[in-house]
């Protein structure tokens, strides 16, 4: 078939994966079914009955019959991904343990596992055990050996007012208008997740452009986030109830404008310049002086990059680290150079020749 993103594929979800070509997609987020294994109606105090899961596509006859679905769907969005790609996967309490182990003995090297804590989450009727107030997320790279996968780490620091982005999120469920209902005014989906998880999801691990893929895509979640954050989706949901309600649902989304996509860029991203190419540039001449953050160490720079002072010689990280008798040090923000603003670190210089080579 071809292949056309921004499209959601009715039918088997492992059927339908096979109908996609190898390294396609970027990012695959996937909300399989959770296995509940319900022994029977829930109700509440009052005697009224839970919503709860209790649909035929969340049965399995047993542990090893869900274990062989999940490692199936599993390899496929494996061969499907890019190989710089990664994957996410939800799970309550019930699945995410077995869903952990297919996808190490399957070659995906786990990255992060998130806490989804639930603003208001449902009580436990009975009183027999905890209040069930999270679900876990995976979050993992293609295999062991990869290098480079996306994550927008300065962005996330910027959307959590300039603090490091933890591994436990406090989001509300889905709840409100949000929430899709059926012609009597009930839930459409007795799991759909909220907007705001999946935002974050894609703000933290994908671009403007990508791919991502939903396998299990449910009323469309992935690709209501997706489109207004300027992603592409592929969604595969065999309801085709529940496909209906997705499409309706992700023409009505108004996307983000392109200039409003970009994000924070992360510095691990940008190109490497070497301290030499200062000198190269033209931006430091050999024999110009650097200090150190005080002023009270100096050192003279040469021809070819290095630093010298006294009888000590080396990079400018090296140099640093001896002048301060430590184990290391970060040439780039230790040597200042003289300017009409002061003293100022030769990371401003850098800066400069970064801006030239983008």
């Amino acid at each position: 078939m071809d292949f056309k993103p921004d499209s959601i594929l009715v039918g088997d979800c492992i059927e339908q994966l096979k109908t996609l070509p190898d390294r396609s997609v970027d990012l695959v987020f996937a909300d399989p079914p959770y296995n509940l294994q319900l022994g029977g109606e829930l109700l509440r105090p009052d005697n009224s009955r839970v919503d709860a899961v209790d649909d035929e596509w969340d049965q399995f006859e047993s542990f090893q019959a869900y274990d062989r679905f999940t490692r199936e769907w599993l390899t496929e969005c494996r061969r499907v991904l890019k190989d710089e790609g990664a994957i996410w996967v939800i799970g309550s309490y019930h699945n995410i343990f077995r869903l952990g182990v297919a996808m190490q003995d399957l070659g995906f090297w786990v990255l992060n596992d998130i806490i989804w804590r639930k603003a208001n989450p449902m009580p436990n009727f009975k009183g027999t055990r905890f209040t069930n107030a999270h679900e876990t997320l995976v979050w993992a790279a293609k295999r062991r050996e990869q290098k480079r996968y996306t994550f927008n780490y300065d962005a996330l620091k910027a959307f959590n007012e300039d603090v490091q982005m933890r591994s436990d999120w406090h989001l509300a469920l889905c709840t409100g208008d949000e929430r899709l209902k059926d012609a009597e005014g009930n839930k459409a989906h007795p799991t759909q997740k909220p907007e705001a998880l999946l935002h974050r999801v894609l703000l933290a691990s994908s671009k403007p452009g990508d791919i991502v893929l939903d396998p299990f895509f449910g009323t469309g979640t992935t690709g209501a986030a997706a489109r207004r954050l300027g992603r592409h989706y592929i969604g595969i949901e065999r309801e085709e109830g529940y496909a209906r309600l997705a499409e309706q649902r992700i023409k009505a989304i108004v996307p983000v404008a392109p200039e409003d996509l970009q994000v924070m860029g992360s510095k691990k991203a940008e190109p490497r310049v070497a301290f030499g190419s200062l000198v190269e540039a033209g931006l430091l001449r050999p024999g110009d002086r650097l200090f150190c953050p005080k002023g009270e160490r100096e050192a003279r720079v040469r021809a070819d990059g290095s630093l010298i002072a006294g009888e000590f010689t080396g990079s400018i990280h090296k140099l640093g680290a001896i002048l301060e008798n430590a184990p290391a040090c970060n040439g780039w923000t230790y040597w200042r150079f003289k300017s009409d603003r002061g003293l100022q670190p030769i990371d401003v210089l850098r800066a400069q020749v970064r801006a030239g080579m983008q």
